[in-house]
């Protein structure tokens, strides 16, 4: 999903490099009271290497950009969106410098589509669906925040290439979204186990501690 250097025109790449910016500053003020303790950086920072791993691995998509795990739902369900914001702009900005994985005038598009759009939407989902099922329905939610979320990042570079005049809107959303629904069905799983996992022992450490 990494949009690379030429794909979006002067308008769509400053814009979004204006609102990217602005989301990343938001989010880092927002940051500051998110984290509740000096203990949980160090487990943002282990999905944060998790997340950059995972997106490393990607492959091309016809008529448009590449596809890959996205991560947004699952730092954002663990986290919170905005620290979730926060992490997946720092994977974008160390892939774009680093190894050249996305384009750098284009890093605010990049961060805007994977990390807040991807991050706001898998997050909104998974709260509004606990609140509506409870945690019997834990799995299945986590399931289709994730899955919801990858796909809205998706639509959000779709309609930058097609703003920009590089992609028809209907190639591109087929490329794109088509594309992505598919690969949102790993995003998924893996998201459901991840996150699974993490929730439960944390609750668990939460309840030893309250029986010593």
């Amino acid at each position: 999903m990494h949009i690379p250097d030429g794909f979006l025109d002067a308008k769509a790449w400053m814009t979004t490099t204006a609102v990217g910016a602005a989301a990343v500053a938001y989010s880092l003020n927002k940051t500051k009271l998110g984290i509740s303790s000096s203990k949980q950086v160090p487990m943002v920072a282990l999905i944060g290497s998790f997340v950059f791993a995972a997106q490393m691995i990607n492959f091309p998509i016809a008529g448009a950009t590449s596809g890959h795990f996205l991560g947004g739902a699952l730092t954002s369900i663990l986290f919170g969106p905005w620290i979730g914001t926060i992490v997946m702009a720092a994977v974008l900005i160390i892939q774009a410098l680093v190894f050249q994985d996305g384009g750098i005038t284009v890093l605010g598009a990049n961060i805007l589509c994977t990390g807040f759009i991807g991050c706001f939407v898998g997050y909104g989902v998974y709260k509004a669906g606990m609140k509506l099922f409870g945690g019997k329905g834990r799995i299945f939610i986590t399931f289709i925040a994730s899955w919801l979320s990858i796909v809205a990042a998706s639509a959000g570079v779709a309609l930058l290439l097609a703003w920009s005049g590089t992609f028809e809107l209907g190639l591109a959303l087929k490329a794109m979204v088509g594309w992505h629904m598919l690969i949102g069905i790993g995003e998924g799983v893996i998201t459901t186990l991840v996150a699974g996992y993490l929730l439960e022992r944390s609750k668990a450490q939460v309840k030893g501690a309250a029986l010593q």
